[in-house]
């Protein structure tokens, strides 16, 4: 049974950081494609931060050089560091992985282009 279970949201402060965890079961983690996603209140999700394959990392362009996405391969975890935080950052951010969908070299993909998702986890960031 694949399980993706994200943990790390919170509340905090402009300027502040959060790292968020998920933790992946149930599937081959190494070279599966695995990937950040958020979602706001009215707005579509959006890709935030993705890999390829366990390749290039592409980012959204609204968290270049904020964001980090990192691949633990002997834990099965994929983090996101998230630094310098916005207001426009709150949203649900799930975990995502393996893909069903071939998209292109620094490309984000849409979010049905992978099968597995997480429950979510709550970022809040306050003016």
């Amino acid at each position: 049974q694949v399980q993706l279970m994200e943990s790390g949201g919170g509340s905090v402060q402009s300027g502040g950081s959060l790292r968020l965890s998920c933790a992946a079961s149930g599937f081959r983690f190494a070279g599966s494609s695995m990937g950040w996603f958020r979602q706001s209140p009215g707005k579509r999700r959006e890709a935030v931060a993705v890999t390829k394959n366990f390749g290039l990392v592409t980012y959204a362009d609204s968290v270049k050089g904020r964001f980090t996405l990192s691949l633990d391969s002997a834990k099965n975890t994929v983090s996101l560091q998230m630094n310098s935080l916005l207001p426009e950052d709150t949203a649900m951010y799930y975990c995502a992985a393996f893909a069903v969908k071939a998209w292109g070299a620094s490309i984000l993909p849409d979010p049905s282009s992978l099968r597995y998702w997480g429950q979510g986890t709550q970022v809040t960031v306050s003016s």
